[in-house]
């Protein structure tokens, strides 16, 4: 295959088509990684049990929220007493005390947020380079850096408000008009600004680490794909780079998601307890208290959890991405033929 030819093909895959195959990813990628981080929460609650109106925030790898921990709520899959040995022995012991389906506890409001924000920032990152090549040519190195950089501005920026709402939509049971009410209170008081709480650490976190992992993962699809002699990448090559590129950006950035995580933590306890955050809880405050409290390690809190669900989480996304998109190439191609 002429490799001209073979990226000149990128262009054939419409938007829509671009949509269908990130929202197939993630799907899948939730349905895969979820497991992992029900597991997790579950080992967590055992050795610290969450005391009422706690917060914590549950991830699968795409993107994270905040679950409550009420007394009488519908998620007593986290509060449920165990005695796990490791990560294996839960996983064992919650298929046979529980059946299979807890493995997958949370997962609709998983996939509410997952399937959107993925959508728009592959859509949108896909777009970009387009057209970033067709003004700077096929093999400006920048070019992954800015469409990664950009496309997840926007997808953080338009997702950020449901957040929230979801947020609080967890704590219990609210129907839609009296979260019509909670919203309209909400821009009444503070101003549609105050839709955004919590944006800024997100986006010192999930920013550069759209950087660091487009530049990485367009990197090491070159390399492995000259190494194999291939002018296109195969699902494999797909998935080791999504993975390996997925990793470095998740060590590299894990000091802001600490923070992102103390400072959406502390948010919702101020939100619960009725009182203004105080305006000194930036994040760089906050990460001045990890270090002085806990050292420069404190700042690398939970590296192997995060690495155990962001590698896998990339891997599968990118590589179902992909194999997505070059279906619907094929499908182009053979309808142009005919």
């Amino acid at each position: 295959m002429d490799p001209e030819k073979g990226s000149s093909q990128i262009v054939k895959v419409t938007p829509f088509q671009q949509i269908l195959a990130s929202c197939t990813g993630a799907i899948l990628t939730s349905l895969m990684v979820t497991p992992l981080d029900v597991i997790k929460i579950r080992l967590q609650a055992q050795r610290t049990p969450f005391p009422k109106g706690k917060c914590f925030v549950y991830s699968n790898g795409l993107m994270d929220h905040m679950c409550v921990c009420e007394e009488g709520g519908n998620k007593a899959w986290y509060k449920k007493p165990g005695n796990f040995q490791g990560t294996l022995d839960a996983f064992f012991k919650i298929i046979r005390n529980e059946g299979i389906k807890s493995l997958w506890s949370g997962l609709p409001p998983t996939l509410v947020m997952a399937v959107p924000a993925t959508v728009i920032y592959f859509t949108c990152y896909d777009q970009l380079s387009a057209f970033l090549r067709s003004k700077l040519g096929e093999n400006e190195t920048r070019i992954p850096i800015v469409a990664g950089i950009v496309a997840r501005f926007g997808a953080v920026t338009v997702i950020s408000p449901l957040e929230l709402i979801r947020t609080k939509m967890q704590s219990k049971k609210f129907s839609y008009e009296e979260l019509h009410r909670f919203v309209s209170k909400k821009v009444a008081e503070d101003g549609w600004i105050s839709l955004w709480k919590g944006w800024v650490p997100t986006i010192l976190r999930d920013v550069p680490f759209s950087a660091m992992y487009w530049y990485n993962y367009e990197i090491l699809k070159k390399w492995l794909c000259e190494k194999s002699g291939l002018y296109e990448p195969t699902f494999m090559i797909n998935f080791t780079s999504g993975a390996l590129s997925g990793s470095f950006a998740a060590v590299a950035t894990l000091p802001f998601d600490v923070v992102k995580t103390q400072k959406q933590t502390q948010l919702w306890i101020y939100e619960r307890q009725k009182i203004s955050m105080p305006s000194h809880m930036s994040t760089w405050f906050i990460m001045k208290n990890i270090v002085a409290k806990d050292g420069l390690s404190g700042l690398f809190t939970g590296l192997i959890p995060r690495l155990i669900k962001i590698a896998p989480a990339c891997a599968i996304m990118i590589s179902t991405y992909e194999f997505g998109k070059a279906f619907f190439q094929k499908q182009n191609i053979q309808r142009q033929q005919f």
